[in-house]
């Protein structure tokens, strides 16, 4: 009986990456520099959240514009440069038309928005609030869970394009 194993370099381009949790190192440390600068900057406090709803101050505004800059900027010096990926494949960012958003994309961001505006946190935030001792958040963690295993039993049946 002959075991067929595939060969990992043949779909990466020549170049052999780990594939165990040995990977997923990089990704904590962001994770772990994310939530302190989440912190230190306050994006994840409740107040500074329900200020920004109310039009009360411009400190998560400017925040979450420079996020959009900085965003803009990478893609545009992405195509400019023709950047690669870590990997060494082209970054291709599709030119798709514009099609105005359907009533599904309406629908989800009026829940996402309703849970964020009454939680006063998004995912993220969720888990940086638990590392900062705010257990209130289990509830909310609990809850976002609840929320994913359901789209993932009702994602059949709900509208996508």
């Amino acid at each position: 009986m002959a075991v067929h194993t595939q060969n990992p370099t043949a779909e990466t381009g020549g170049s052999s990456m780990a594939t165990g949790p040995e990977r997923l190192w990089p990704y904590l440390l962001l994770g772990i520099v994310l939530g302190i600068v989440f912190t230190r900057s306050e994006v994840v406090s409740w107040f500074r959240i329900q200020e920004m709803f109310r039009f009360q101050a411009f400190h998560m505004y400017g925040i979450i514009g420079s996020a959009v800059a900085v965003g803009a900027a990478s893609v545009w010096l992405i195509r400019k440069l023709g950047l690669r990926s870590a990997t060494h494949r082209p970054m291709e960012i599709p030119q798709d038309e514009f099609e105005a958003p359907g009533y599904q994309y309406w629908l989800g961001g009026t829940a996402f928005g309703l849970g964020w505006g009454l939680l006063g946190a998004c995912p993220g935030p969720i888990y940086v609030l638990l590392g900062n001792g705010v257990t209130v958040m289990i509830v909310a963690f609990i809850s976002a869970l609840v929320g994913v295993w359901t789209y993932g039993a009702l994602r059949h049946r709900l509208p996508h394009s």
